[in-house]
């Protein structure tokens, strides 16, 4: 049986992809998160899910960061984003992060069922009103990704917080870890990312962002 991941933090947008997925495949197992720490989860626990359905606004994602993680750390795991811009550079931004497919919230129910299969064909799809010239990203866009695509899903997990603006005991209490542990998280992302504190990282994430973003204090947040 096909598995299929859907990840909205709207119920109702959620069901309305469960239904559009059960038309282009009436026998998926259909399987749903609300976070993307709860997606991250649901992929490591069905790493032969054959699709993705993702939001690029979601608790727990920054703008394409997500998108950036998920290709770095599962290639092989198609990913339609799913998203209210309308702007054709949002979608072909998506593209150029390695999205198979960018559908707008707008879209109808049978074009979304189409959009799915030619997908899971192995074609890259965009609704006709986006269709364009293929967007190369900025230099810092591009290589914000390749450092996010190298982490594993905790430190992302840690690396989304800190771009958040949580203090070290905030992000050891969301996550049930010490705050050693965290630190030697931020080590190791600092590490990967060839940065030396928490506000270069958060720099970085916010390279990812689809809009600009104001960068959180962390003033009173020891490296």
């Amino acid at each position: 049986m096909t598995d299929v991941l859907i990840a909205d933090d709207h119920p109702l947008f959620r069901d309305a992809l469960q239904r559009a997925v059960h038309g282009a495949l009436p026998q998926a197992q259909v399987r749903t998160a609300d976070t993307v720490h709860s997606l991250l989860a649901m992929i490591e626990q069905f790493p032969e899910a054959e699709l993705l359905l993702l939001d690029l606004h979601m608790p727990g994602a920054r703008g394409y960061s997500a998108l950036a993680h998920i290709r770095g750390q599962y290639p092989g795991l198609p990913t339609i984003v799913v998203s209210g811009h309308e702007e054709s550079q949002v979608a072909r931004r998506a593209l150029a992060h390695g999205a198979s497919g960018y559908i707008p919230k707008s879209t109808p129910g049978e074009v979304i069922v189409q959009a799915i299969r030619a997908v899971l064909d192995g074609d890259v799809w965009l609704p006709h009103q986006l269709l364009g010239g293929a967007v190369t990203l900025k230099t810092e866009e591009a290589d914000a990704a390749a450092c996010i695509a190298m982490l594993t899903p905790q430190q992302f997990r840690v690396m989304t917080m800190i771009a958040e603006g949580l203090l070290n005991k905030q992000i050891a209490w969301e996550l049930g870890v010490s705050e050693a542990t965290v630190k030697a998280h931020m080590t190791a992302i600092m590490r990967k990312m060839g940065v030396n504190n928490r506000t270069q990282v958060a720099l970085i994430a916010s390279q990812l962002a689809v809009d600009p973003v104001a960068m959180p204090d962390f003033s009173d947040e020891d490296d």
